[in-house]
């Protein structure tokens, strides 16, 4: 008998063990048991030998009537020929490889009855007549006495088909999952009694038969119903017990202040905060005030005013004594971001300062290109507690970077950031944890499975502010060239009403490697060979005279920082009318005289870049308007994920869609969106119900029973889910 900790080498032996392991990397009973088929078929009805047609998968019930072997002449190798009829017609049935080497030789004499299954060819010898064949079919000798009963149950069988290599036939697969069922001794079921009767769920042995030998489609609902529990049950129990503990983490409280900067603040708003922001910025504020570390996603659509929410949560922090870290991933953002907040703030970011507000902080920005003496002054503003608000880049998690008391980390743009460069940050907390605030417009597809999966507490803000106008998006299509002509004559226009416009290329264009080859690169290979991407370098002499006259600035990642701030500003104060760039622009740019981007080659990015890109523009009251520019063909993938983009501003079905073309990842592993997955049933497109019910159960078996003393069982199975590496990551994350 074998349990699912057996090593396949003591049940399959080492040759068909070696296989598995080198094809499929399985290793282990459990291993095998968990290569679920990726899909079945059945053979079908039985069909008369007078009614085949080339082409046609078919199952039909015949007997031999011929049993010819011959020697082939051009290629060396034997041919075993059987003729079989059924009364109405005749099909050859074709064994290819040595002789002898078919057990079809000894099993289908003639006089044989037996059931055939494969699909038809045709040929024609030299005699002329059609011959209509099957090669190397499945078959099954049928019995005299039960016939009809046998072709029927044949015919309807469900068979698994395996995700299988060329050097490991499904066959080798499926015969050794037969051999290990056979052999399968299972402990008692990990999941307690009590829940599998309040879920309808059926045990552990008959999913693992359900799943492998279906007798019925409903068995095989049943058998997949309680494997997909499994994978959401342990994963939620995971999370529960990850939350349970971060409960118990300290963090010191940062309540609200009557009269502190925060409420000097609010109080000079030009503008009205809408209900979506007034709500999420009391969940944040009531988090901030617990004793144990906040930790909250912020799902705000582009332009939904997730700074001025994050703003107020820094304020509060400030006024409790605190400090608070704004990391941006790049620093063209870290730049406005400081000019925003430092814009809005006014004289209350002047603390110290003639001039400066009687509740004021200061707020320091720290980037890797500064100059040594605005970088000391920052260092030494962020160490000395004077900078209430610390705004940077990936310099803020160098070890010279210290703290008087960083009481608050917001993340924006969280998925540019690994799990150890925003865990570095908030080591920088003695005695503690700061309470950490993430943001994003559009979740990566393990940002949105993290969320439903329960590991972050959500906030969203759904509502525009007032004074935001519409996004038009349109793609720019191969097959209608007057589309692109009319592209320049309507930047024309807009430059002749006093507006400005975006024009985005993937790369720089100089030489190998500039920035988005990367992303271009993948692009290309998954639509086949192409052309390069369109480079910035290239299309600025092309729009020089396109558009004569007008004022065009050209930004990418490759700039002196001080060189793309110069730019930069040039464009918000109106002195440039187009800006030619890369992606460097995709988050955080807020100039809302833009009315106009344009996206050469949109084929070549991802979906949540694009939404991104495409929020650059309507962020005044002058409507937007955005254009894909794209040689890809109608049909195709690239040409989907256009459409899906023109046809949305949601930017919760825009990662919907990323999710669906790029799966979830490994939601308990350092693996983004499109590598292995711990989960091999479970999906979030499909399975929401199940993850709720599941989170449901696990936070109520967690709380009751935190260390799973109670469930052994459940608890072995959650140690070999949860290897030390998944641990750690799950632990920063």
């Amino acid at each position: 008998m074998a349990n699912l900790d057996e090593p396949l080498r003591k049940v399959l032996g080492d040759k068909t063990a070696k296989a598995l392991e080198k094809g499929l990397d399985l290793r282990t009973v459990g291993d095998l048991l968990h290569h679920y088929p990726r899909r079945y078929a059945h053979r079908g009805e039985l069909t008369q030998l007078s009614g085949l047609e080339d082409g046609e998968h078919v199952t039909v019930m015949a007997e031999v009537v011929k049993v010819q072997g011959r020697t082939l002449t051009r290629n060396p190798g034997y041919v075993l020929e059987i003729t079989v009829t059924d009364g109405t017609g005749e099909l050859k049935l074709s064994f290819f490889g040595r002789k002898g080497s078919y057990r079809a030789e000894k099993e289908l004499s003639p006089g044989t009855r037996g059931l055939f299954a494969g699909k038809i060819s045709t040929y024609r010898p030299r005699s002329g007549n059609v011959v209509r064949q099957l090669t190397h079919p499945q078959y099954k000798v049928v019995h005299e006495r039960s016939a009809e009963q046998a072709a029927q149950e044949w015919a309807d069988e469900i068979i698994p088909i395996y995700p299988s290599t060329k050097a490991l036939p499904i066959e080798t697969i499926g015969t050794s999952v037969e051999t290990v069922l056979t052999q399968l001794d299972l402990p008692a079921d990990p999941m307690p009694e009590a829940l599998l009767g309040r879920r309808g769920l059926i045990g552990l042995r008959e999913a693992y038969e359900g799943i492998h030998r279906p007798k019925s489609w409903d068995e095989l609902g049943r058998a997949k119903k309680r494997l997909k529990w499994d994978e959401a049950f342990v994963v939620q129990v995971a999370l529960a017990q990850r939350r349970l503990a971060a409960a118990a983490l300290p963090a010191k409280p940062r309540p609200p202040v009557f009269g502190g900067v925060q409420a000097e603040f609010d109080a000079r708003l030009p503008f009205e905060l809408t209900k979506g922001q007034r709500e999420v910025g009391d969940e944040i504020a009531a988090d901030l005030a617990k004793e144990h570390p906040m930790h909250r996603l912020l799902q705000g659509d582009v332009g939904a005013g997730k700074t001025v929410v994050a703003l107020r949560a820094m304020l509060q922090v400030v006024d409790g004594g605190g400090q608070a870290a704004l990391l941006a991933p790049t620093e063209v953002l870290a730049q406005q971001h400081y000019r925003s907040i430092t814009g809005m703030l006014g004289d209350l970011a002047q603390a110290g300062q003639l001039g400066g507000a009687e509740h004021a902080t200061r707020v320091a920005l720290l980037t890797g290109s500064q100059g040594a003496k605005a970088r000391k002054e920052a260092l030494l503003d962020a160490a000395s507690g004077a900078a209430g608000i610390v705004v940077g880049t990936h310099a803020l998690l160098q070890e010279s970077v210290q703290f008087a008391e960083l009481g608050l980390v917001v993340v924006d743009e969280q998925h540019r950031f690994g799990v150890e460069q925003r865990d570095a940050l908030r080591e920088k907390v003695g005695g503690g944890r700061p309470h950490v605030l993430v943001m994003t417009a559009t979740p990566i597809p393990r940002t949105v499975a993290m969320t439903v999966f329960g590991d972050l507490e959500t906030s969203v803000l759904g509502q525009l502010p007032a004074g935001r106008s519409e996004i038009q998006t349109h793609v720019v299509p191969p097959e209608r060239p007057a589309f692109f002509a009319r592209i320049w004559e309507r930047i024309k226009e807009e430059s002749a009403k006093g507006r400005q416009v975006y024009i985005v290329c993937p790369r720089i264009g100089e030489q190998e490697g500039d920035e988005g080859d990367a992303v271009a690169a993948e692009a290309a290979a998954e639509e086949g060979e192409r052309r390069s991407p369109l480079g910035i370098m290239e299309v600025l002499p092309k729009l020089e005279e396109l558009l004569p006259g007008l004022r065009i600035g050209v930004l990418h990642g490759k700039l002196h920082p001080d060189e793309k701030d110069a730019v930069m500003r040039r464009f918000t104060e109106g002195e440039l009318d187009v800006l030619l760039a890369t992606t460097v622009i995709e988050v955080g740019v807020d100039v809302p005289n833009a009315t106009v981007m344009v996206i050469m080659d949109a084929d070549r990015f991802g979906v949540s870049q694009l939404h991104q890109l495409r929020g650059r523009v309507g962020r005044g009251s002058l409507h937007g308007l955005c254009l894909l520019v794209t040689d890809a063909e109608p049909g195709g993938k690239a040409r989907e994920r256009l459409d899906a983009v023109a046809s949305t501003t949601d930017g919760f079905k825009l990662s919907r869609l990323d999710l669906e073309q790029r799966r979830e990842g490994d939601v308990l592993g350092a693996a983004q969106a499109g590598r292995a997955s711990s989960l091999r049933l479970l999906t979030l497109q499909r399975d929401e119900d199940v993850i709720r019910d599941a989170r449901e159960e696990a936070t109520a078996l967690v709380e009751d029973d935190p260390d799973l003393a109670e469930h052994p069982g459940l608890a072995t199975v959650l140690a070999s889910l949860l290897d030390e590496d998944r641990a750690d990551f799950l632990e920063k994350a």
